[in-house]
């Protein structure tokens, strides 16, 4: 079970004690991320995580990186729509240098100016490195269609552009928005005394004053002109993303489409493993995903498909979407499911990394705590019913949205978009 408490300067300290566990695994959330930018400054909240390993008011950038790692630790951070994450795993009994380094980083950062210019390089590097990804850099071109003309179809790391022209002053007027203790959530698992790391943390922060809390526009449910989004590359193989929107982060279908996700491409007894792959050899990496946001989500399909065979691919993947519409999924499938659920989220959270991250997340996104014994009841509530429902739900008419990276011509586009209609 895990403890909470909240610190006079509005702070989140969440602590689950692992007491057999030799290792500690301890974040910082912030919300702020891709959600809360603008087509002007897209790629900023991914730019400042960059940014805090380079130095702060007491430590360089060496220094950051060798008190972690002369302890035998190892630190990242990553940047989502909803929240940033700043992390370190490290054994229990340097707790307290693990929140130091962390907090001194996501307050204290200096941005100097010479690293903002040597940082801004390595970040157009890294774009390029997605570009040049395509089983990657077709997720941002799904996302295009999916929200257009707003944050949530916008890459997080941003453009050449807009990472060009971010300027030291616009990180530190970033930081001081978001960076401020009630807007931080920190979260720690494995060997540890809440109460403990309560006082380190308010020691760490007691001159850090609140300040008032930022939000990000509300979703545009704005439809896409295209259904299709045809990105030209002479590749081996087609890479491809077939959604919709989908649910929210609390909506009551949610444990459906958990379980229908696993069902039709959450594993290798899934239908589309067995439909793409094994039968017909089109595919090595075929799957299905899902995407949760505070106010709207997606459900995607994602393959690599033979260049020659992508519309035949699309039209069993449709065919597959509209089994789901129609018709209930087997007792059997339904069983299987929930037990590789069950077992997925208990396995995962045996770790003190992945608790970390579950307790973080969910306090970071939905600012409350589910605990994992109530998702698994209502994940054994699922009926097939409740999944053909679901289904219905999300894959309504003219709904679904297709990205695709490869050699396709003309008429295989159009004869590919037109496959589209569930």
């Amino acid at each position: 079970m895990h403890k909470q408490t909240i610190l006079d300067n509005g702070l989140k300290v969440i602590t689950n004690r692992f007491v057999d566990a030799h290792s500690l695994s301890v974040g910082l959330w912030l919300k702020t991320g891709g959600r809360y930018e603008n087509s002007k400054n897209q790629g900023i909240s991914h730019f400042i995580e960059h940014m805090l390993f380079k130095g702060t008011k007491k430590r360089s950038c060496q220094q950051i990186k060798q008190n972690i790692e002369e302890k035998g630790g190892a630190f990242n951070a990553f940047t989502s729509e909803e929240y940033v994450c700043y992390y370190v795993k490290i054994l229990a009994e340097h707790i307290d240098l693990a929140a130091d380094v962390l907090l001194d980083m996501v307050l204290n950062s200096v941005f100097n100016k010479k690293e903002i210019e040597k940082e801004r390089k390595v970040i157009c590097e890294e774009i390029r490195m997605y570009v040049d990804l395509p089983m990657q850099h077709v997720h941002d071109l799904l996302d295009e269609l999916l929200w257009p003309n707003q944050p949530l179809g916008m890459p997080l790391a941003g453009t050449y552009d807009t990472v060009g022209a971010i300027t030291q002053k616009h990180l530190l007027k970033r930081k001081e928005l978001f960076h401020v203790p009630n807007n931080i959530i920190a979260v720690a698992c494995g060997n540890i005394e809440h109460d403990k790391f309560v006082k380190t943390l308010n020691r760490l922060s007691e001159n850090q004053k609140p300040k008032k809390s930022q939000t990000f526009e509300k979703l545009k449910q704005v439809d896409s002109k295209r259904s299709a989004n045809f990105f030209y590359k002479a590749t081996e193989q087609s890479h491809l993303c077939l959604g919709a929107r989908a649910l929210n982060r609390e909506h009551k279908q949610r444990y459906a489409l958990a379980l229908l996700n696993i069902i039709l491409g959450g594993n290798m007894s899934s239908r589309l493993f067995n439909e793409i792959r094994e039968k017909r050899s089109l595919a090595y990496e075929i799957g299905s995903a899902t995407k949760y946001y505070s106010d709207t989500g997606a459900f995607l399909i994602h393959a690599g498909i033979d260049n020659k065979k992508v519309k035949n691919a699309v039209a069993i993947m449709v065919k597959e979407l509209k089994k789901l519409k129609t018709g209930l999924v087997t007792k059997r499938e339904l069983n299987m499911a929930k037990e590789y659920y069950r077992s997925a989220l208990l396995m995962a959270l045996e770790g003190t990394m992945s608790s970390m991250l579950f307790l973080g997340e969910q306090a970071a996104s939905v600012d409350k705590i589910t605990a994992k014994e109530t998702i698994l009841r209502e994940i054994d509530k699922v009926s097939a019913n409740s999944i053909m429902d679901v289904a219905n739900t999300i894959l309504k008419p003219n709904s679904l949205r297709l990205a695709v990276i490869g050699p396709q011509k003309e008429k295989e586009k159009k004869d590919i978009e037109s496959l589209l209609a569930v």
